[in-house]
């Protein structure tokens, strides 16, 4: 018990914090993992997708969990449209969390 109280001590006299915390507080500070995730969503695009389809996709924004993304393929963008729920299923599985609510191709 005393061996914790010294190192609380001596971590608030020093001023030192390790870097993981100092990096998950300036991280929510400026709500970067926001970014960060949208980031990784849009990475995991093309990987849970397939190249085939990258290719086909012009943009790709996240606005309050909809994925809005726009094709350059109506027939495509048609054929996707019928697999929605398995998208959002296989990105969510794909980023760990559920970031994405619904997609919608324009």
């Amino acid at each position: 018990m005393a061996e914790k109280k010294i190192s609380t001590m001596t971590k608030k006299r020093n001023n030192q914090i390790k870097m993981g915390d100092a990096l998950k507080e300036l991280m929510d500070t400026y709500k970067l993992n926001v970014k960060m995730n949208e980031v990784r969503l849009y990475e995991a695009w093309g990987k849970v997708l397939g190249s085939t389809i990258e290719k086909h996709t012009v943009s790709k924004q996240l606005i309050e969990g909809k994925l809005i993304i726009r094709l350059d393929s109506a027939a495509l963008r048609n054929e996707l449209s019928f697999a929605k729920s398995k998208i959002v299923k296989s990105l969510n599985d794909e980023m760990g969390s559920e970031i994405v609510k619904e997609v919608v191709f324009a």
